[in-house]
């Protein structure tokens, strides 16, 4: 268990996919994408592991919800800032998506 404290500390914002493309050089079949995140945030970079539900040109564009400020990580040749949230589920992972559209940057909570 944490205390909201600790979850106060996670910060998840909505960003749009600007970008994508593969990583060729991920262990698992991945994309890298670029997400705007506003101008206080800007843009950011992810690997992101959801080829399996999802096309670059069903991406481009999308809003997607992420964890901002976890230590980044290099996976395969990316240097991924942010992480894509989203479900383990059967069918593959199945992004989390925002029931209206909002500013680039808004704040999870």
């Amino acid at each position: 268990m944490i205390n909201i404290e600790d979850f106060d500390k996670v910060d998840v914002r909505v960003g749009t996919v600007l970008d994508v493309k593969e990583n060729k050089k991920s262990r698992n079949p991945a994309y890298v994408l670029s997400i705007d995140f506003g101008p206080v945030i800007g843009v950011k970079k992810s690997s992101a592991q959801i080829k399996t539900l999802y096309q670059p040109e069903d991406l481009i564009g999308r809003q997607v919800v992420c964890c901002v400020n976890l230590e980044p990580m290099h996976i395969g040749s990316v240097k991924s800032e942010v992480r894509v949230l989203g479900s383990d589920s059967e069918q593959g992972v199945v992004l989390l998506q925002m029931s209206e559209s909002v500013k680039n940057g808004d704040r999870i909570f």
